[in-house]
């Protein structure tokens, strides 16, 4: 999933390089999300970690 969030990061990056906000917005926004999945999932990993312990 990290690799998703690079590869929209580097087409955000490029697209607006290049005059397209409206594909910049949509990268930025889809690994905006993921971001926040994958920092959910975290917390939740990191949760059960400590409850077990």
């Amino acid at each position: 999933m990290i690799k998703w969030i690079i590869i929209l990061l580097i087409i955000a990056a490029t697209a607006s390089l290049l005059g397209m906000p409206a594909l910049a917005g949509a990268a930025a926004t889809g690994a905006r999300i993921l971001i926040g999945i994958v920092l959910i999932i975290f917390l939740l990993v990191m949760l059960g970690v400590l409850a077990v312990a």
